[in-house]
């Protein structure tokens, strides 16, 4: 990959981080109480366990991100195909979230629901909700935030087997 495409590669995989870090910070932070750490540890040990999950899930948003450019064959995919990307964001986050919080939960012992956690086949309903919502809500800021910072965007016609990186703005 050329020096000016991988750079605008980090450029768009950077917002995406940034809006993935804001967006999951809030999230986090409104529903920890729903698990048990939250009555377990002190503060420094809730900060610690907000930031350390918020960085997982900014791990998780940059995987999906860079999984759906490279299945849609654009970098940019936020802003020229925000549905396909979005979609295969929710499915490919809802799965590893469900596998993570049953492993998490039940196998390793990490961490715990509250009897208040909403739960549906075992896994808590609001880390599924997170990837739900999140993702939609990324990729809506993402297209605002990226054309003032990259440019106005033409739309091509694409070929799925292109170098994602061809057709950055």
């Amino acid at each position: 990959m050329p020096n000016s495409a991988m750079s605008r590669f980090v450029a768009h995989a950077g917002l995406w981080s940034a809006l993935a870090f804001v967006f999951n910070l809030t999230w986090e932070i409104a529903h920890v109480r729903l698990y048990t750490i939250w009555a377990a540890a002190n503060g420094m040990g809730v900060a610690w366990a907000l930031f350390h999950c918020t960085l997982g899930d900014v791990v998780i948003a940059l995987v999906m991100f860079v999984l759906a450019g490279m299945m849609l064959g654009r970098a940019d995919w936020p802003v020229s195909r925000p549905w396909p990307g979005g979609v295969i964001v929710v499915i490919g986050a809802l799965a590893f979230t469900a596998w993570s919080e049953w492993y998490n939960v039940y196998r390793a012992g990490n961490w715990a629901y509250t009897a208040s956690m909403p739960m549906i086949f075992g896994i808590g309903l609001s880390p599924l909700m997170q990837w739900l919502i999140l993702p939609p809500v990324i990729v809506a800021m993402y297209r605002r935030l990226g054309t003032m910072l990259f440019g106005q965007h033409k739309v091509q016609s694409t070929n799925p087997t292109q170098d994602f990186t061809r057709n950055l703005p």
